[in-house]
């Protein structure tokens, strides 16, 4: 039996302290579901420049590389989580200088990257001076995405696949495709949804959230409607679309009605919707092919390079 082919993966993870470590058990655990046949090993990296409460500093330490640790370790492939934004030029972040210099390294020395989210936007900022723009409303939902092109990382997702959203930002699919990127799904109220740029590696832009449980996007409307209450936003947040069953949505607008006009109610429990979310298999085939995708190129670099006269020879007929 031949040996499983080992992936080195390296996850980035720049969550708030409160989501990170929701968000590195979704995408270590959607790995592990895509994995297969593949020997893959995952370690840990975080950015040093992000703000952070001495208590996370602590905890992580434990299990957590600082990025800089990645020119030395050198992973197949890297997974750059979001972050949550505060400045409206992501320039103007405390962590950018160091993003931008681990994906310019990555760029040139991973087989693959894969960006999430914000870290998508930074990436194309950094690359190509493509400004994310803001929406008159946060997209937040599950949207049905289309596959618009032929690609190794959408074999099998069928014509369609639904696609978890959480953002106020997105980038025009026509000043990406000027720049050579290549969208491989996208959403009529959303726009692009994941998109990928080979060339010195293959770099993976993904704006939609795969990796999300089932119950993330409740977790973050009651944040946000907590957050609007306090007077951290200065609107009103729309529910998920598409998202809420229609009688659960109705026990979650009334918990809202009922916190704004400041009646203390539990947010409903039903409305953390339990089980395997509804696009769970797609999110899983995506990473499948990710994973593929990488062991072939992998093993295409490994491959020994034949000599003009091999080659002669190989091909000579009998």
């Amino acid at each position: 039996m031949p040996p499983r082919t080992r992936i080195e993966i390296g996850i980035v993870n720049n969550m708030p302290d409160a989501a990170l470590v929701a968000t590195e058990r979704q995408f270590s655990g959607l790995i592990e579901q895509a994995s297969g046949d593949l020997d893959i090993n995952i370690s840990l990296y975080t950015l040093e420049s992000l703000p952070r409460q001495p208590g996370t500093l602590s905890a992580i330490g434990q299990t957590y590389r600082p990025a800089r640790e990645l020119r030395a370790h050198s992973p197949d492939a890297l997974i750059v989580t979001g972050a949550e934004p505060h400045a409206p030029d992501l320039r103007d972040e405390p962590y950018w200088s160091e993003l931008a210099g681990l994906a310019a390294w990555a760029q040139s020395h991973t087989i693959s990257c894969l960006f999430s989210c914000l870290a998508a936007h930074a990436e194309v900022l950094r690359r190509d001076k493509i400004v994310r723009r803001r929406q008159p409303i946060k997209l937040h939902g599950v949207f049905e995405a289309e596959v618009v092109a032929s690609h190794e990382l959408v074999e099998g997702l069928g014509a369609r696949a639904s696609i978890p959203h959480s953002r106020y930002n997105g980038l025009d699919e026509g000043e990406l495709a000027a720049k050579g990127y290549v969208t491989l799904t996208r959403s009529r109220e959303g726009g692009v949804d994941m998109f990928v740029l080979e060339e010195e590696n293959l770099s993976v832009f993904l704006q939609g959230h795969p990796e999300y449980d089932a119950d993330t996007l409740a977790r973050e409307y009651r944040r946000d409607v907590q957050r609007f209450m306090s007077g951290e936003l200065s609107a009103p947040p729309l529910p998920p679309r598409d998202y809420f069953p229609p009688a659960v949505a109705a026990r979650v607008a009334a918990w809202v009605e009922r916190s704004s006009n400041g009646v203390p109610s539990e947010f409903p429990p039903e409305a953390l919707l339990q089980g395997e979310a509804a696009w769970r298999a797609a999110s899983v085939r995506l990473f499948r092919n990710w994973l593929a995708a990488v062991a072939r190129r992998k093993a295409a670099q490994s491959a020994p390079t034949l000599s003009a006269a091999q080659c002669e020879t190989q091909i000579r007929p009998k």
